[in-house]
């Protein structure tokens, strides 16, 4: 009996001493899960920009570990995603933004990436003024981040706000456009010209679609189809090249043997061309053979606004992050 409950004791110790031991494995394990912990800071610079005001946003995302963040960073105003910026390979990001009149909350929030963990930083006020009372608009993006597969689409909301829209005397056209994408990446906006209406107030919205282009072979015969690749063309070419070399050789003797070596000089002439001519057929009838994908990282998109009165065009745009897996 006391064998038995002096063997259950010792088992208990050791269960004991192995639960002791796996905790901090287990804690590190879970840290490691969670990445590294981040610290974002943002620093705001405002100017006067024709009549309004322009902030200048820099953006730093540091990690305790001591290695740059990478991945998208959302600049929010009281709340409201307004725009978005890739990081750098140090970590940095920098944007500037129109800001409409009033007072302004801006924050920096760091989605974080397989490494780092995400962090907002303090919130930094701007006071923007407006020095006229000429229409005027402005520009913004929901989500401000993306994140699509090669091949693969999605749709943020550009939001156009009038202001000052009481001085519109007929509708306002604003036309959207984007840059800054990636190879093999488009985008479209519809509606691509929204329109604004004397006195309006309320922010008027496109969606914004952005497609990736995976990597796929499209024509695998094409793709065979090379120089040296054919071994049938090269069944009759290199005999045929033997055949021209013995006759050019025959014919200082006889006349006819010339001729002859004419005659199979243009039929070489002619497999030539068909051999050539079959990758290039090829090529205008079916492509490319293969189709390259739209290349991995984070792409820093700007947005684009513009409308004219007939005299003078007002342009303000904004950015959004889209990153490719």
């Amino acid at each position: 009996m006391r064998s038995f409950v002096s063997r259950g004791l010792r088992l208990e110790l050791v269960a004991g001493i192995g639960i002791a031991l796996a905790l901090p494995a287990l804690a590190f394990s879970a840290a490691n899960t969670r990445g590294v912990a981040t610290q974002t800071s943002l620093t705001a610079e405002t100017r006067d920009q024709g009549g309004r005001t322009q902030v200048a946003l820099s953006v730093t995302v540091a990690g305790q570990d001591g290695q740059p963040a990478t991945g998208a960073v959302v600049i929010s105003d009281q709340g409201r995603q307004i725009a978005g910026v890739a990081l750098d390979a140090q970590g940095h990001a920098a944007s500037t933004l129109d800001l409409p009149e009033g007072d302004h909350a801006l924050t920096a929030t760091y989605t974080g990436d397989a490494a780092h963990q995400g962090s907002v930083s303090l919130v930094s006020p701007v006071r923007a003024v407006t020095g006229s009372g000429t229409p005027d608009f402005g520009i913004s993006a929901s989500p401000a981040t993306l994140s699509l597969a090669p091949g693969a689409s999605g749709a943020i909301t550009a939001s156009v706000t009038p202001i000052n829209g009481a001085s519109l005397t007929a509708p306002m056209f604003v036309t959207l456009s984007c840059a800054g994408l990636p190879d093999l990446a488009t985008c479209t906006f519809t509606p691509e010209n929204v329109e604004v209406q004397p006195n309006a107030t309320a922010a008027v919205t496109s969606s914004m679609v952005i497609g990736t282009s995976a990597g796929t072979i499209t024509n695998p015969a094409a793709s065979l189809a090379t120089p040296g690749s054919n071994p049938v063309a090269w069944a009759i070419l290199l005999p045929g090249v033997l055949g021209l070399a013995g006759l050019a050789f025959g014919a200082r003797r006889r006349r006819w043997l010339s001729r002859l070596s004419l005659l199979a000089l243009v039929g070489l002439v002619t497999v030539l061309g068909a051999t050539a001519c079959a990758p290039l057929y090829n090529y205008k009838n079916h492509g490319p053979p293969h189709n390259l994908p739209t290349p991995a990282g984070s792409y820093t998109i700007q947005i684009n606004a513009q409308s004219s009165n007939g005299i003078t065009a007002t342009t303000h745009s904004t950015t959004m992050v889209l990153t490719v897996q």
